[in-house]
């Protein structure tokens, strides 16, 4: 027969083992995110959520108020991965060009392994007041526009070539996920990325694009796109601004 301290200790060391541990954000979110990749984000809710979890719905909203913030969240684990990275060149200066195509290629590398997640990516995060966004979203506003402003960008200048920056990598990934070969057991160009379908009378210029389409390359068409973005940003920073005009 157990004495009361063996007893005691017993019945301590049980009472956990009984008890389910609570649900993290982490879990949640992990969760939400594993729903929306297999089906959408119009498949995510909290019911679907708690099955998934095998919890009660309830315990979900301990760490998200509704579908909304459940996204919200979603969308920041993503964007943790869209980090600024400072560099500096061979003359000790800010390599602000370097960091911006490291940033780019890094973010779309993550964000396309989450494609069903990219188009609320892009609304949630350039959505709404500044002041009302989750921080998570604000902090790649705030690591480019340091970057912008040691390279020497004033702070409109820095301003806009963040959102320039920005504007720029969402759109690609929007327009990345569009493309995508219709039929790959056909050999033949046209029919392969489906233009057969478009009247030749009606769009002759897209039909010519077949060959152009079906060799597309993401990680090339993003470079292209920003030569032409930081050529033009560089244009900005080292034309200075006209004399004001003395009445």
């Amino acid at each position: 027969m157990k004495s009361p301290e063996e007893r005691s200790t017993a019945e301590v060391t049980a009472a956990p083992l009984g008890r389910r541990p609570g649900l993290t954000r982490a879990q949640v979110l992990t969760a939400a995110m594993a729903i929306i990749d297999e089906g959408g984000v119009e498949e995510l809710s909290m019911r679907r959520l708690g099955k998934a979890l095998d919890r009660n719905p309830m315990a979900i909203y301990r760490h998200a108020m509704d579908k909304d913030a459940l996204l919200d969240g979603v969308v920041e684990r993503v964007v943790a991965d869209f980090v600024v990275a400072a560099q500096t060149g061979m003359d000790g200066q800010v390599d602000w060009e370097g960091a911006l195509r490291n940033t780019a290629h890094t973010f779309r590398r993550a964000a396309l392994t989450h494609p069903n997640v990219v188009p609320v990516l892009v609304t949630r995060s350039l959505s709404g007041p500044l002041a009302l966004r989750p921080p998570g979203m604000l902090r790649p506003l705030e690591e480019l526009l340091e970057l912008f402003s040691n390279a020497g960008f004033d702070l409109h200048g820095a301003l806009h070539a963040a959102r320039l920056f920005t504007g720029f990598v969402y759109q690609h990934l929007l327009h990345e996920l569009q493309e995508h070969i219709d039929n790959p057991a056909e050999t033949d160009d046209l029919l392969r990325v489906g233009l057969h379908r478009l009247p030749i009378s009606a769009f002759p210029r897209l039909r010519s694009l077949a060959t152009i389409l079906a060799a597309y390359d993401g990680a090339a068409e993003l470079d292209e796109g920003l030569d032409i973005v930081i050529a033009g940003l560089r244009s900005q920073l080292l034309t200075p601004d006209p004399p004001a005009l003395v009445s």
